[in-house]
């Protein structure tokens, strides 16, 4: 039987984890390609909420649910940084492979000792494209047409080992983070559990391709990366939305006051449906220019016009374009900043 120690913590870290382990509970029928997961290597909990109170990650509280459902004994792993005495605990599993999505650590030569084949990586991109922390958002970001998914051999430089699995994924235009990262959650863990399989039967990695191409690097975002220039063009703000959700979010400034922009589209994308929304105007950037009750709150970019349905003041909750506009009547005409 092939032992997997399995690396993540968010939520679409979770969404991966619940098809491995129902594939490898299925993968008991065949003991030639049987795996099993004795651990979890996840994030300590950490403080949220008002009161403050320590909440473990999406990963942790799935394995537990698993755990007492199955009447399983899945060890949970979460410490701050992965030294010595995480690695010994570790090592009491006797862990064959280590299979990594979404974990958030570095790891180094000692931990990746403890596996007689090594590490295995989830990265949504076409490796060597978009190395780095944030992938998914730097795609969405850059109004790409096509992504991807890579399963790599762990190397200890960031996302440079050589590559084992890839998958491409066209883009529509509409995806945000959240659905786009959970849809490479799902296609990448198919990957990961046939994967695991061959291991299983072969005991032996299968051959892996050195990554070919121009290396790319993408960046940690901060919160403030939220912030709407209304100088670009209603396409880029659109991205910026869709790759900022669901965090930090983007927002603007409205007489002083923050406003979230939660959802949005531009104009061009629906003129051949509506030529009753105009695709741009002479108006400043920011300026809030109509209420389309059939489309959303238009509002005027550096080149073309920004179809907004979804905000939300600060401290508020969240509000659909049209009960957005029955609180605030005087919203037309405003210069957003």
């Amino acid at each position: 039987m092939l032992r997997v120690l399995f690396g993540g913590s968010p939520a679409a870290s979770a969404k991966a984890l619940e098809l491995i382990l129902r594939d490898s509970a299925m993968s008991e029928s065949v003991p030639s390609e049987q795996y099993k997961i004795v651990g979890i290597l996840t994030n300590p909990p950490s403080a949220k909420g008002r009161h403050k109170e320590l909440i473990p990650t999406e990963v942790e509280q799935y394995a537990r649910i698993w755990n007492e459902a199955r009447g399983d004994d899945i060890q949970i792993f979460s410490p701050e940084h992965v030294k010595e005495e995480a690695r010994n605990q570790i090592e009491q599993v006797h862990p064959d492979i280590f299979v990594c999505f979404a974990y958030g650590h570095i790891l180094g030569p000692k931990f990746f000792s403890l596996f007689k084949f090594g590490g295995i990586n989830l990265h949504p991109s076409l490796l060597p494209k978009y190395r780095g922390a944030t992938p998914v958002n730097a795609a969405i970001l850059n109004q790409d047409k096509a992504t991807g998914l890579s399963l790599q051999k762990m190397a200890l430089g960031m996302d440079e080992g050589d590559v084992l699995f890839q998958q491409k994924i066209t883009l529509t235009g509409t995806e945000t983070a959240e659905t786009l990262l959970n849809h490479s959650a799902l296609h990448g863990a198919i990957a990961i559990t046939s994967l695991l399989r061959t291991i299983a039967k072969t005991q032996q990695l299968p051959p892996a391709v050195k990554q070919e191409g121009t290396a790319t690097y993408c960046t940690i975002i901060k919160k403030e990366d939220g912030k709407i220039d209304w100088s670009k063009s209603a396409e880029e703000i659109d991205a910026q939305i869709r790759a900022y959700t669901p965090w930090p979010q983007c927002y603007t400034s409205a007489n002083g006051q923050q406003l979230k922009i939660l959802k949005a589209g531009a104009a061009t994308k629906i003129a051949i449906q509506d030529n009753t929304v105009p695709k741009n105007t002479s108006a400043v950037p920011g300026t809030v220019l109509d209420y389309n009750k059939q489309r959303g709150i238009l509002i005027q970019t550096g080149n073309g016009v920004l179809i907004v349905t979804e905000l939300q003041w600060q401290a508020k909750k969240a509000m659909d374009y049209k009960s957005f506009m029955n609180g605030s009547r005087n919203f037309i005409g405003s210069v957003l900043e």
